[in-house]
């Protein structure tokens, strides 16, 4: 979220039209066209954080900036030629990093928190536990992880939480 990303769209010899045909998941359809006889491209309801990267008839691969949970989708780009038409579909999804947190409790148990990350984060605890972690869903799709330390043992001085996702890893200890 918030990168840009690149989707080659692989030139054929030839050409006559280019056409990216984008369906987010949420949100409308958009195409971006491009037509090699009159030279003229066209876009209909595509954000403004997407274009061809390049001319076209040179490189008709599709950049995107600032991308958020809202392009993600199929993007599919086809080639129209002399020879026939050519696709190259892709399937674009967006990772959130979570927003991770280690805190006391109320009760001075240890709790750590992995906060609306895509997808979901693993947590765990450094020293043995008898936590499970909680799972909340939010609507833009993405997942907050929280699990409370309950020690095996009641010789424990510091709990040490780590974070496991994809855009990277955490890890922090705290005395409760």
């Amino acid at each position: 979220v918030g990168g840009s990303s690149v989707l080659p769209c692989p030139l054929k010899q030839s050409i006559i039209m280019v056409t990216w045909k984008i369906i987010p998941k949420t949100g409308a359809p958009c195409t971006l066209g491009y037509r090699l006889d009159t030279n003229t491209t066209n876009r209909t309801t595509c954000s403004e954080n997407m274009n061809w990267k390049s001319r076209p008839d040179l490189d008709a691969s599709l950049e995107m900036w600032h991308v958020g949970i809202a392009q993600e989708g199929n993007y599919t780009c086809e080639v129209v030629t002399a020879d026939g038409n050519f696709d190259k579909k892709y399937y674009l999804t967006v990772l959130v990093p979570p927003r991770p947190s280690l805190y006391c409790d109320d009760h001075g148990s240890p709790v750590c928190e992995a906060a609306a990350g895509k997808p979901a984060a693993r947590v765990w605890w450094l020293l043995e536990s008898n936590s499970t972690p909680e799972k909340e869903g939010h609507d833009n799709g993405t997942v907050t992880v929280l699990s409370r330390f309950t020690a095996c043992s009641t010789n424990v001085m510091n709990a040490t939480c780590m974070v496991f996702h994809p855009t990277g890893n955490w890890s922090q200890s705290i005395p409760c």
